[in-house]
């Protein structure tokens, strides 16, 4: 779920502020729904020894040097969604159908333990395991009820939580292959989360000394997002505490991670200490605590062959972070489309667990290529590419989409079935796009034949600015500028340009892309932002000083 970000990781700063006419030019650079910010806090180090193994006591999905691995020893990299269960019974069958349809090799699901909504039974349980392996999906189980735990007068312990698994253990029992144990979201605030560390470590003891050989996986204080690092500087002790060495971190990203260096920071910490980490929730929609940098956290999971689970298929009270539409799969929003069809998305990276068959061993023919696509809808900012579907021997798993230039490609967007929409193009420019097909043991087809598109040309639009000061500070302020779309037409591809005028410079921003050269300022949209609809759009930033309590706004009923 969508937490906010703390006042004391998230900054909004200029230096130093001159004239007034200064401290008015300083404010232009949050225009377009652009806020100044800091960083986040010092990272705190891990320990960088190596990783134990579990030995004898791996069973099914387990952890080896570090990585999650199935029980053959082959790595399993989590690409999947969550899915609200808990409060959408009736919706989960239809849903793990679906999400498996859409590419996805894992789901983590949402389960009550009675604390704070009606706990699910263990024959719902069983049924949603028997679900999950039906489609072919790896499920991760979690327990909601402990989001916010200290801060969140409504939230449960992870000591009831893990009460609750052990009265599952029968049905979990046998299952070590297919599912893993999420022992409760979020489960601390930022209340003291130095806190979370020894309730952690208890809980996982209280799980294993009731037998239980699952592998375990832990998230982190501050609403999942460990802005304050706890997690991270105490993640050697929490493993150690394991007696299998079963055991994997779950890092929630929002806003807090809205510049590419604090995600690779954060991955790259867990991977040079050879502990084991996943992104366990993200989202990339912007709102007015800031704009989570997805496009870095899929291409460094990628990159770095870590799991991440996107938040959520559908459902959530506020419905910016839906997936899907009221559940229907055919209307993807645009955060689904990111995830499903984008880049580094589910349909372009995940490969099934090979205890389904997954990887088809020995396959080594690689699909048919792909006829030749055609293009439709062409705007000035995008076009959807149709093409016939390729052919292989066991079976092709999806399509990647290419822009050409030249010698050169530049993957641009996946899909499981036989179209895609290419996003975040220029007005007024030729493109050429091919396709690959891809079967469930990676290989690839040929290029299909290009096809040429000439994008159209942009609608003449206007548009309105204002701004509004939320707070100063010598050497800084923080501020929320908003932009007025008058027309009708949705606007894509803004460009801010503007100039300081006694030295100032941005030291960070949200929302937007800032290039300096002396006093001069250019802003460009975020990678792949949304488009500008007919409507008011705003920021706002908080003061590095005078922290003060951050509320919590769930993602989820």
């Amino acid at each position: 779920m969508r937490t906010t970000r703390s006042t004391t990781t998230s900054t909004a700063r200029t230096h130093p502020l001159g004239n007034p006419l200064g401290t008015l030019l300083t404010r232009l650079a949050a225009l377009l729904g652009l806020v100044l910010v800091g960083a986040l806090c010092p990272a705190v180090a891990l320990a960088q020894d190596q990783a134990r193994s579990p030995g004898g006591l791996a069973s099914g999905l387990h952890i080896s040097d570090g990585r999650l691995v199935e029980r053959n020893g082959n790595d399993f990299v989590m690409r999947g969604v969550n899915h609200a269960h808990t409060w959408y019974p009736g919706r989960t069958q239809q849903s793990l159908a679906d999400i498996k349809a859409m590419g996805a090799n894992a789901v983590r699901v949402v389960l009550a333990d009675g604390h704070r909504w009606s706990a699910n039974s263990p024959s719902d349980v069983a049924n949603v395991i028997t679900q999950c392996k039906a489609d072919r999906l790896i499920c991760v189980l979690e327990v909601h009820d402990t989001t916010g735990y200290g801060e969140d007068s409504a939230a449960g312990t992870l000591d009831q939580a893990a009460d609750y698994w052990i009265g599952l253990k029968d049905v979990l029992a046998g299952q070590e292959d297919y599912i893993i144990v999420n022992i409760g979201n979020e489960p601390w605030g930022n209340t003291d989360p130095a806190g979370w560390t020894a309730p952690t470590i208890a809980a996982v003891k209280k799980l294993r000394a009731a037998g239980l050989q699952h592998t375990i996986m832990v998230d982190a204080p501050n609403w999942g997002q460990d802005w304050q690092g706890v997690m991270k500087a105490n993640a050697r002790s929490v493993y150690d505490a394991d007696s299998t060495g079963n055991l994997i971190f779950s890092i929630h990203m929002y806003s807090v991670f809205d510049t590419a260096a604090e995600v690779t920071d954060y991955l790259n910490t867990f991977v040079d200490a050879k502990l084991p980490l996943l992104i366990g929730e993200f989202g990339g929609p912007a709102d007015q605590y800031g704009d989570p940098d997805e496009d870095t956290m899929m291409a460094a999971a990628q990159q770095l062959e870590l799991g991440y689970l996107a938040w959520s298929w559908s459902g959530n009270t506020d419905p910016i972070l839906d997936l899907t539409l009221d559940f229907d799969p055919t209307r993807l929003s645009s955060w689904g489309k990111r995830i499903f069809n984008g880049v580094n998305g589910i349909a372009q990276t995940a490969k099934e667990a090979t205890v389904f068959g997954g990887g088809t061993p020995g396959d080594t023919r690689a699909p048919t290529a792909p006829g030749a696509p055609t293009a439709s809808a062409v705007t000035a900012t995008s076009a959807t590419l149709t093409w016939a579907a390729a052919t292989d021997d066991v079976g092709v798993t999806g399509y990647d989409v290419v822009r050409i230039s030249g010698t050169t490609e530049t993957a641009v967007a996946a899909s499981t079935a036989t179209s895609a929409t290419v996003t975040g193009l220029t007005a007024n420019t030729a493109y050429a796009f091919a396709v690959y097909a891809r079967d469930a043991a990676g290989n690839r087809s040929a290029r299909s034949t290009a096809v040429n598109v000439t994008t159209a040309g942009a609608p003449a639009v206007a548009c309105a600015v204002g701004y509004r000061v939320v707070g100063e500070w010598p050497g800084g302020f923080q501020g929320e500028i908003s932009l007025r779309n008058p027309g009708s037409t949705p606007i894509s591809g803004w460009r801010l340009a503007f100039a300081f005028a006694d030295g100032q410079s941005v030291t960070g921003m949200w929302g937007g892309t800032a290039a300096q050269s002396g006093g001069s300022v250019t802003v460009t949209p975020p990678p792949t932002p949304p488009p500008f609809p007919p409507a008011v759009r705003s920021s706002s930033a908080s003061s590095e000083a005078g922290a003060r309590p951050t509320p919590h706004r769930p993602r989820s009923r």
